[in-house]
């Protein structure tokens, strides 16, 4: 390997992802993954059988695309570079979508060229099981089936023509002093070929060495050679034809998409290619359309099934000032609204480009199967060996034969694709369906640790809660002046501040109240206490009890009325003007319905659930009491909640860390697993391993139940894969014959060896039939409240 560059780029390190045509087996893949990684310039590469592709994070100052296939090559395989794609960040859906079409393509081509020598191999191995027929129940069958030169015949085409690939496999393979299952194919099919050849050819010589069968002559294994092959080519197909399943959710991802949008400029409407559409523009939609790119609503009021964004069924209501995305579809009224992203940046985009990563990464679950496959096909090699010298020095007359059948068998029952395809194949089932779900995952990493976790820490504001305040008691103290006047004067007071429950009594005052907010001065703001102003001369002071105690005020008149209030789980902040108390005024934020059903679906099944906030604690407990959760962190600041999740990641846990995916960024990047809450209209999704894009709780849990239904799936795979090969190995070596007198038929080997693979494919599909946790389905209604941002 070339040593590394002392010179850096600036330029960000890229992700390409291409299709990689003529592997086999996981042989194939770790083969291809050595050479990619020791390219000069490769972070990382993966390998993906079930997936016929390699993903590849590289610096491009220092390697290109042509390179990378080139190593691909000199791996002894073809790089289909054609239509590659950037699936990182400077890809845009158009090229993620030439990608999968390119990834497709190949797919078909192989899948058509399978099918072709299928049909061949089949139509001629028939002749010979019938001659095998006839030579043990049906010797009425015409002679012509058993005639040696008619069988070799027939036989030729199906070794030559239908087994070519495995030749050619083989003969790449060892051009790299590498061997795989195309090796054991052709070396164990070639075997019984050959040995017929020459007993049609040179039947003398085996006779002379005592090799035949007395008085009948020397067997022929024309027909074990061919039902081999063809056999071995059935099962192929059927796993290609399986394997194209695996994709389907990115295909009808990329499919959302819009082609055109009706665009608003210069007073017309006009239809434009989704591409023409630049930020800014003003774009319509009608009942019953799509929407073309995402933005915000200026114009109309309708409903919007976001269900293939989000997950959810339910319409959420749209009226101005809302944003939107690009690809869900307009139910009941036309929309105008002004778009804020096109093109690579579109919430779809980031989605497609999600799943797509997702599916070429790799589990560490995989690294048994890695390491195993990596001795897997030399080991069975030298057992093929041991087996034919062991049966040929010990076995019974007719002792050659009995080797040669025996080898065969053990050459073609060793089966490495079902050890490739355990882990792959139910990862891209299985992060597609979080994808139909609103659930995404960073990559299989994430996707087999969120099923562990045994902690879920949730933050309240945002996660709980819908993350929008409100103002929900007023209580005066005597001498206070009235309601009105005195939210005024508080709201001209936070007006300056960012706080979340200072925006609650803004909004009431101008929304409900309807007044506009005098202009404050003198305004200073304390972290964690509250804030100090001067309004119309007066002295307006806006926090907590704390706060207030500190700048000499005495709270002691409204105490047991903030109690009352924080024990009702409200946010009470106190006020006081020019030096005396006032109010105190309640804040709340609703929970979320699904809340409720989340936690207690999260606790059945055995996980802790903790609740982190910065309100006081009485609130926290009346918030958490009212959910169902029993552990709970209050007055914590946005800097101490990563403190929390070490905390209790000391404890020996496993801790997932839900937020709203920006201000609890820290500790979602401290927990084992970050889960960020998504709203549909901004990039969460960047910001943490999981995101849950309807914003909803419950898809938690569905997360969850779909992690550890994907990694049930993978165990199953990988059970089935060693146990098969672990078990029928030394059946194939004859371990049954000194108990039994049984040794296994090469064709029998072969219909198992070929269904080994299948059934690993087919079991990774019933991923397909996940569906969420009926404890944690959204109820329908007609709407949703709407997501509008505060």
């Amino acid at each position: 390997m070339t040593a590394p560059s002392t010179t850096h780029s600036s330029e960000p390190i890229r992700m390409v992802s291409f299709p990689v045509e003529g592997m086999s087996c996981a042989s194939c893949v770790n083969r291809i993954t050595r050479y990619l990684n020791n390219v000069e310039g490769v972070e990382e590469a993966n390998v993906n059988l079930a997936a016929e592709s390699a993903t590849v994070r590289f610096d491009p100052a220092r390697v290109g695309i042509p390179e990378l296939a080139a190593a691909v090559e000199a791996a002894g395989y073809e790089a289909r570079i054609e239509r590659v794609a950037a699936a990182a960040q400077a890809a845009p859906i158009e090229d993620l979508a030439a990608a999968r079409d390119e990834r497709d393509e190949s797919h078909r081509r192989h899948v058509a060229a399978l099918r072709r020598r299928l049909i061949v191999a089949a139509l001629l191995t028939v002749p010979l099981l019938i001659g095998l027929v006839r030579m043990t129940v049906a010797p009425w069958l015409p002679a012509l089936f058993t005639d040696p030169v008619f069988q070799l015949t027939v036989a030729t085409p199906v070794q030559f023509w239908a087994g070519w690939p495995f030749y050619v496999g083989t003969w790449k393979a060892l051009r790299h002093r590498a061997a795989d299952m195309n090796t054991l194919v052709a070396v164990g099919t070639s075997a019984a070929y050959l040995y017929s050849l020459a007993a049609i050819l040179v039947p003398d010589f085996f006779h002379a060495a005592g090799l035949g069968m007395g008085t009948e002559g020397l067997p022929l294994y024309f027909d074990t050679a061919a039902a081999i092959v063809t056999l071995i080519l059935l099962g192929r197909f059927l796993e290609a034809r399986a394997r194209s399943h695996t994709s389907d959710a990115i295909r009808r991802l990329i499919g959302l998409a819009p082609r055109t949008a009706r665009v608003v400029r210069g007073g017309l409407e006009a239809d434009l290619p989704i591409e023409q559409v630049v930020v800014g523009d003003l774009v319509r939609v009608r009942p019953g359309e799509k929407i073309a790119v995402d933005g915000i609503v200026t114009d109309g009021a309708s409903g919007v099934d976001e269900s293939m964004v989000t997950g959810e069924s339910i319409p959420v209501s749209k009226r101005a000032g809302d944003d939107v995305i690009g690809a869900t579809l307009n139910t009941t009224g036309t929309l105008t609204f002004r778009a804020t992203r096109v093109g690579r940046d579109t919430v779809l985009a980031h989605i497609v480009r999600l799943v797509f990563d997702a599916q070429g990464s790799r589990a560490p679950i995989q690294r048994l199967a890695d390491l195993v496959t990596g001795y897997f096909v030399p080991a069975v090699l030298g057992l093929a060996g041991l087996t034919f010298v062991a049966w040929l020095m010990l076995g019974p007359a007719p002792a050659f034969n009995l080797a040669l059948l025996n080898t065969v068998a053990v050459l073609i029952i060793a089966c490495p694709c079902a050890l490739g395809l355990a882990t792959p194949t139910s990862i891209m089932v299985g992060t597609g369906k979080g994808a139909e779900a609103g659930v995404l995952f960073r990559n299989a990493e994430t996707l087999e640790r969120l099923g562990s976790v045994r902690t879920v820490i949730l933050d309240k504001t945002g996660t709980l809660t819908e993350g929008r305040p409100r103002l929900t008691d007023v209580v005066r103290a005597a001498g206070a002046p009235p309601e009105p006047e005195l939210l005024l004067l508080v709201a001209a007071a936070e007006g300056g501040s960012e706080h979340p429950l200072a925006d609650a009594i803004v909004r009431h005052v101008r929304d409900e109240l309807g007044l506009g907010l005098p202009t404050a001065a003198d305004f200073e703001a304390t972290p964690g206490g509250g804030v100090s102003a001067l309004v119309h001369g007066r002295r307006i002071l806006v926090g907590r009890a704390g706060f207030l105690a500190g700048a000499g005020i005495d709270t002691s008149e409204l105490a047991a009325d903030a109690d009352e209030l924080a024990a009702a789980g409200r946010t009470p902040v106190l006020v006081a003007i020019d030096g005396r108390l006032a109010a105190a005024v309640a804040i709340a934020d609703t929970l979320k319905p699904g809340s409720a059903a989340a936690v207690a679906d999260l606790r059945a099944r055995g996980i802790e659930v903790a609740m982190l906030t910065g309100d006081n604690p009485r609130t926290a407990a009346a918030i958490a009491r009212s959910v169902g959760i029993d552990r709970v962190f209050a007055d914590v600041r946005p800097a101490g909640k990563s403190d929390i999740v070490r905390a209790i990641q000391a404890e020996g846990k496993l801790v997932a860390m839900v937020g709203d995916g920006v201000n609890d960024a820290p500790a979602l990047a401290a927990a084992d697993v970050g889960v960020a809450m998504g709203t549909g209209t901004d990039v969460a999704m960047e910001s943490a391993p999981v995101t849950l894009m309807s914003g909803d709780l419950r898809s938690l849990v569905t997360a969850i139940a779909l992690s550890r239904a994907t990694m049930r799936n993978i165990r199953e795979n990988l059970f089935w894969a060693f146990a098969y090969n672990v078990l029928l190995i030394p059946v194939a070596m004859g371990a049954l014959y000194p108990f039994t007198g049984i040794v296994l038929d090469p064709i029998l080997a072969a219909a198992a060896m070929a269904l080994s693979s299948v059934t690993v494919v087919s079991n990774a599909l019933r991923l397909r039939r996940f569906r969420p946790p009926r404890s944690v389905e959204v109820p329908e209604s007609s709407f949703r409240p709407s997501t509008q941002s505060a």
